[in-house]
């Protein structure tokens, strides 16, 4: 399996395709299969790197990691795409990896040539925090009554893709992504969703973006897209599906952000 060692953590990653480079960063279990699909699509034009993030499936937990942070997790997608003479890639961010495309727009754009940030959730941004997030917390609560930190993810991905969705991934992905629980449960949930960058470091960003919004996704997302908007003049796209459209709605998907990947090379 293709590894490369980033700020103490050894990184699984896949690379496909040839052109102009493309880094994926997933969300929650944070796994490279949550692209096939879509990489796969796009690996006709441009080179697509996907890749596990520290402490989920592949990427082996570091001895002694205990906490992370959302500069931890932007400095490792920098690293990587440093270390595989990527930079500047165009990058698409997912939920999680959304907040982490941002903070690398804002710290570190030079390994950034256009980003595309998908569903943010940057609960601290919206009007009502506690019901933005109800749901999850019910569903990880339920989870872990019933089956751990295996079970919470297992609901996780049931609320935000869907039943059919979730029930549809292939096993081995499914595995993997209920196997990386102690990482999503015990260190990620509630640690990235109060970042929020100040009004002039989001209006000082000069790297092209968008905001990507699923139509079938809550409506705080659209508050966090809008929000956006409104401070570093990202404009807002939408696209079929869920939270999770590389699952449900992936040929849409890769035809909605083609063009958004395309016009920066």
């Amino acid at each position: 399996m293709p590894s490369i060692g980033v700020n103490g953590a050894d990184i699984y990653y896949e690379l496909r395709g040839t052109g102009p480079s493309v880094m994926f960063i997933s969300g929650a279990a944070g796994d490279a299969g949550h692209f096939e699909r879509v990489a796969d699509l796009l690996a006709d034009e441009f080179t697509v790197l996907t890749y596990d993030r520290r402490g989920n499936s592949r990427s082996v937990r570091p001895d002694g990691w205990e906490t992370t942070s959302v500069a931890e997790q932007a400095d490792d997608a920098a690293a990587l795409l440093s270390g595989l003479g990527l930079a500047p890639a165009a990058v698409y961010g997912n939920s999680y990896g959304a907040i982490f495309a941002l903070d690398l727009l804002l710290r570190r754009p030079g390994v950034v040539r256009c980003a595309v940030l998908h569903e943010p959730p940057m609960i601290s941004v919206v009007d009502d925090p506690a019901a933005a997030q109800a749901g999850v917390a019910a569903a990880i609560q339920e989870g872990m009554a019933q089956g751990g930190p295996a079970g919470a993810v297992d609901r996780f991905f049931r609320l935000a893709a869907g039943d059919a969705t979730w029930d549809r991934l292939p096993t081995d992905l499914r595995d993997r992504i209920t196997s990386d629980g102690d990482t999503l449960v015990g260190m990620e949930l509630g640690t990235f969703e109060a970042y929020r960058p100040d009004d002039s470091a989001l209006a000082g960003i000069t790297t092209p973006a968008h905001v990507l919004v699923s139509e079938n996704s809550p409506g705080f997302f659209h508050e966090v897209a809008a929000w956006l908007a409104g401070r570093a003049g990202f404009e807002v796209v939408r696209t079929p599906g869920s939270h999770t459209p590389q699952f449900d709605h992936p040929d849409e998907l890769a035809r909605t952000i083609r063009p958004l990947l395309r016009v920066h090379t």
